[in-house]
This record gives structure tokens, sequence and C-alpha cells, in this order.
């Protein structure tokens, strides 16, 4: 995949290694490496055998690892873009579940019985007119509030910084109470590490689902098993803390909550979005240029 979407880049002979083996002869001339989908510790070893390295892009839009990795003098360039789409659907599907109680009639269905009972009492809820608050105003919030306002809801987003369209981190703590749902997408660094903590769930509105879409360690799990527990809030949860969930971890029988092993970016054809990416930014390398999804320190 990789050589077929370098073969027409300008500038850049493409030499395919795998880790754990030899690397091929020429590699040692590299400039550039691109690691595989999900690897990290397993390619560090690499480094000392590319003194010419100088440019690392990545297939994933997270780098919390290579940023403690990497020498500082190396750049590093995310795949900002590739996997946003993906997981916007992800956090839409997982709102869905929980606001029409797809749970509920899988169960139903297992056991044969005709639930119709929903319908008689109301029916369940919707995600029109629910207010959806983003936390993360990058590539993958815009995709988010895109498919949002096909739903008919709204999306309000916060970054780092305030400008045209988007709260600063700041207000924060005065947006929580004001939404139905809070979503979380945003890279992990020191400033966001635990982050979502008592003070940060107790501002959230009774009722309201709080949604990771972005690190386990972004949540204090202590505090959201409190919050789940007693039945005020709800969540969906595509990472946790601990990551892989131990067997017998508490998260496994938190009511009100929908969990997934970290799939929320894995879609079939996202090896080839990666690649266009990726294949992109080396492009911008090769001319001269700075590739746009360089991370700079804790990005």
């Amino acid at each position: 995949m990789g050589l077929t979407a370098l073969a027409d880049v300008d500038g850049v002979e493409a030499l395919r290694y795998q880790p754990g083996e030899p690397l091929p002869p020429g590699a040692e001339k590299a400039t550039v490496l691109v690691p595989g989908f999900l690897s990290g510790d397993d390619v560090t070893q690499l480094l000392d055998e590319l003194p010419d390295l100088d440019y690392v892009q990545l297939l994933t839009a997270g780098a919390e690892r290579w940023t403690k990795i990497l020498p500082p003098n190396i750049k590093l360039s995310i795949c900002r873009g590739a996997h946003g789409g993906s997981t916007a659907e992800w956090v839409i599907g997982a709102l869905l579940y929980i606001y029409r109680e797809f749970g509920p009639f899988a169960q139903a269905q297992r056991e044969g019985t005709w639930a119709h009972d929903w319908v008689t009492s109301g029916g369940t809820d919707t995600l029109q007119d629910k207010r959806v608050l983003i936390v993360g105003a990058g590539d993958l919030g815009e995709q988010l509030t895109r498919r949002l306002v096909t739903f008919d809801a709204s999306a309000t987003l916060v970054g780092r910084h305030a400008r045209d369209g988007v709260h600063g981190i700041d207000e924060l703590p005065d947006l929580l109470g004001e939404h139905d749902a809070v979503v979380l997408m945003v890279p992990l660094t020191s400033e966001t590490t635990g982050m979502v903590d008592a003070e940060f769930l107790a501002r959230m509105a009774d009722g309201a689902i709080l949604v990771n879409a972005a690190r386990g360690p972004v949540v204090r799990t202590d505090a959201l098993l409190a919050e789940l527990n007693s039945g005020r809030l709800r969540a969906a949860l595509d990472v946790t803390d601990p990551e892989p969930l131990p067997e017998g971890h508490p998260l496994w029988t938190a009511q009100g909550l929908f969990l997934t092993p970290h799939v929320g970016g894995s879609a079939r054809g996202s090896e080839v979005r990666s690649w266009r990416v990726a294949a992109a930014e080396i492009a911008r390398y090769a001319a001269g240029e700075e590739p746009k999804n360089l991370v700079h320190g804790e990005y």
C-alpha cells in the first residue's frame, strides 16, 4: 500500500521495511520514516539505524507515544484528515444507540419479545434538537459538527483558543451544564490528561451523555464510575483508562455505559485514506515545503 501511494511522489524513493527484520539495502540513507499503523516502541530501535532521519510521518492521528520517543530535531507529522470521518460516524452511532435505546431492543430480540411498550409510553429519545458540546476543534470536531447538523442537532465547538465559531477552553466550565452531550476529541497531552475529573462531570447537566472519542486518560475513570453508578450521567467510551480494559474491571458492568474497544477510527478503507494523507505530507516535505500536520511539542 505504501509503495503504491508514494510511487508518483516526485523526489521520493520508497523502501519497504518490516519491524524486527534487517533494513533493506539503501535504507541507512533514509530521511523519512513511516511507521506501521499501530507501531510505537517496536520501531524505536530504527532510530539508531537511520542516522540521516529528519522526518517521521504517522498513519494515525495520535502522537502521544512518538512525542516522547523522538528527539526534538526530528520533525513529526500526524495523519490528520484520514480518520475524522470514521470517528465522527462512531460518535453519531453511539449517541443514536443511547438515545434510541437500541441496546434494550437488541436484548428484547434475543429474548423473542415484541417490545412495543416503548411506543405506548411515548417512544425513545432522539438526537434531534440535542445540544452537543465538542471539546476539540480540529478535524475531528469539524467532521462531527457537519454530521450533527444533518440530524437536526446543534454543535458547540471548544478549542484551546477562541476564534470565529469556536469557544476557548477557558469558557468550557460554563458551557458544560448547557448541553445534552459532551464529546471529547482532544489529543492526549499534559493539559488534557485527567481534564474530565469529578468537578468537570459535576458541571454536566443531569442525564447528559459523556462521549470519549479521544484517549482514555483524558477521563478520570473513578470519577466517571461514580456518576454512572449514581445514574445521573450516561457515557459512551471508545477508549478507557486502563486500556485494554482488564477482566473484572467495574466499567464492564457500569450502568448507562456503551463501550467499544478503541475502534472509532477503524473502518474499511482506513489504510487507503491514511496513505493518501501521508503521501501528500511527504510530497510537501520532498518539495521543501512544511507539512500541514506537523506536531509542535505537545500538540
